[in-house]
């Protein structure tokens, strides 16, 4: 820490406020809020630390620091996020591809104009979003525009130019998708009037556009216009018809009414925020947020972030919001955006119910949206992004795209037997599977038995000249690490990294570290590893089971007088186990090459006499 950051630690205010870490060449890394500056700000450079992965490098990163004090918490949490926006810090949670996400814009005017844009100047329109669907919404718009006759065109409607006439309707006016706001065939009123129908739509509140509708519908058939009535009729039922589709199939519980619900999907740097707008009862609009800079980052700081940036840029804020789980400061999220709103917000985590089958629902999806995220990520890099995680978490010189992996099973020493399983960009290589029969170890030594193992494999392939792993793991302990570790040492093999895997708490140990490696739990690369150890058990466990079934067979065999090894070898082949051989009759075991019907009549009698 160098002296003018440590005199700025020593004169923090005990206030409420927002703080800035700076790196040396002075651009923003991290921006926090606070309700006390001074003890937010010091249990940064305490000797301990918070438990985030991300801690050491961020205070080793800090070369100064900024304080902006604020009146109340609530006031520190607005500056934040919009401080997060201006300086997208590295640190910080972020809204991926931010710029992408239109909205909907309703100018100000005498006609307003409504549509899509991804800018949002003060310039006194109302804007609606952001949204993630755009090909939906292009489809909503494209249709209700037209049911309510609201302009497509650009032009600027004073009363002077409708007076002058300079404008003549368009063809959308004569074929009957527009209102002729142009050339003064629909007063400001009437047109302003439809304009907030098509808004209170797009809400998922209809009431008010059906009663219309179905007013003039009546009041044109009473004067017989039954043309006209025909097409009020049409705009009803496509009215009517948005609304049975976005209805919320099986919880059209009156306690859904207006709702946000949201859920949150973390992986390595990427997460995903899904969001499910429920007005009246309905789904009005389903959408997803990537994130970045995830990394390790407590999910409740996750959400909480994605919650200050989305609320922050829309006008639309329900009385309810369901989350999946607890976020740190709902007092304050819950006090500022009701400020937002102007009338009261709730924040709640459903436990039972409709309401969390809704959420689960939702989690679901923004699973589903991360996987799909990945998946596309995956296929436009070369490496796997599993094998990039691994790369960062184990601090490897390169991604470890041949992974090879080792395991041992026995009883108390009996039957003792070793794996190797080999992935190969992040996928199983079967056809580099080796199995070992344990030769020079006696008693249940698992250390002596692994060391074996990776000794007969290396041996073998170095004197080949086959590739070598770019990472050997060991499923264990320290202790199988190190034997591991000693005959790589040996063999002259000491630049191949190897780690150990211990089952209980998917804990990753790397040579000469006493204690295990700090890896995310939701690191896809933990996750790699966790697949390939488990592979590597079975594969394992099967060869095992198989030595000590033909072990318990040959030993039966052996008590009976005529049957020596080849006869012996034939029957394993033939029925594979004791139970096989057991349920088997003296003429089923006359069938062997080599068994007469006398000898299979002594085995069939040997072998039931036992059971």
């Amino acid at each position: 820490m160098n002296q003018v950051l440590a005199e700025k630690l020593e004169y923090l205010p005990k206030s409420p406020g927002v703080y800035l870490f700076k790196d040396r060449t002075g651009r923003v890394i991290y921006v926090g809020k606070a309700k006390v500056l001074r003890n937010r700000v010091r249990s940064y450079f305490n000797k301990g630390e918070d438990g985030r992965y991300q801690y050491h490098r961020l205070v080793n990163a800090i070369a100064d620091l900024e304080i902006i004090v604020t009146d109340s918490e609530i006031e520190a949490l607005i500056l934040e996020s919009n401080l997060i926006k201006k300086n997208v810090p590295y640190y910080n949670v972020r809204l991926r591809d931010d710029k992408s996400y239109p909205y909907l814009k309703v100018t100000k005017g005498l006609f307003p104009r409504v549509f899509l844009t991804r800018k949002t100047p003060k310039d006194g329109s109302k804007y609606y979003g952001p949204y993630t669907d755009v090909k939906e919404l292009r489809r909503f718009l494209r249709t209700f525009k037209g049911v309510l006759k609201i302009r497509h065109c650009n032009r600027t409607i004073t009363p002077e130019l409708i007076e002058s006439k300079k404008y003549r309707p368009c063809l959308n006016y004569h074929i009957g998708r527009c209102a002729g706001a142009c050339s003064g065939q629909i007063s400001p009123d009437d047109y302003r009037r439809n304009v907030r129908h098509l808004i209170n739509l797009i809400h998922g509140r209809d009431a008010e556009l059906v009663t219309y509708l179905k007013t003039e519908m009546l009041e044109a058939s009473r004067q017989q216009r039954f043309e006209e009535a025909a097409q009020w009729r049409d705009r009803l039922r496509q009215v009517e018809n948005f609304g049975r589709q976005s209805a919320v199939s099986g919880l059209e519980s009156p306690l859904l009414g207006d709702r946000d619900v949201i859920a949150l999907a973390c992986e390595d740097e990427d997460g995903c925020a899904a969001l499910f707008q429920i007005r009246s009862g309905r789904i009005v609009g389903r959408s997803h947020f990537y994130l970045s800079s995830v990394f390790e980052k407590p999910p409740a700081e996750v959400l909480e972030a994605f919650l200050k940036d989305y609320y922050n840029r829309t006008e639309s804020i329900p009385e309810e919001i369901f989350l999946p789980f607890e976020i740190y400061d709902t007092p304050v999220l819950t006090q500022w955006l009701t400020r937002r709103r102007g009338r009261r917000v709730r924040l709640e985590v459903p436990k039972i119910g409709d309401k969390a089958r809704l959420v689960r629902l939702v989690t679901r999806n923004a699973e589903l949206l991360l996987a799909d995220l990945k998946l596309q990520k995956s296929k436009r890099e070369f490496i796997h992004h599993a094998l990039k995680a691994l790369q960062r978490d184990l601090r490897l010189p390169k991604p470890p795209r041949r992974i090879e992996a080792f395991d041992v099973s026995n009883i108390q020493g009996r039957d003792a037997v070793a794996s190797m399983v080999c992935f190969k960009d992040a996928k199983p290589l079967k056809s580099e599977y080796r199995r070992f029969k344990i030769r020079t170890v006696e008693g249940a030594d698992d250390f002596a038995m692994m060391g074996e193992a990776v000794e007969r494999r290396y041996k073998r392939i170095s004197a080949e000249k086959k590739p070598l792993p770019d990472l050997v793991l060991i499923d264990g302990g320290k202790g199988q690490l190190n034997r591991a570790v000693k005959i790589l040492n040996e063999l002259g093999l000491d630049k191949i990294p190897a780690i150990g895997l211990a089952k209980k708490l998917e804990e990753v140990f790397l040579p000469g570290y006493p204690e295990p490696q700090n890896i995310p739990k939701n690191s896809s690369g933990l996750k790699l590893l966790c697949h390939i150890r488990d592979e590597a058990h079975r594969f394992a466990i099967d060869y095992h089971r198989n030595l000590r079934k033909k072990r318990t067979l040959a030993g039966e065999l052996d008590a009976i007088p005529g049957v020596g090894e080849v006869r012996k070898k034939a029957l394993l082949r033939h029925f594979g186990s004791l139970k096989r051989l057991r349920e088997a009759d003296a003429q089923a075991i006359s069938a062997v090459p080599g068994i007469s019907e006398k000898l299979a009549g002594r085995i069939h009698d040997n072998l039931h006499s036992k059971s």
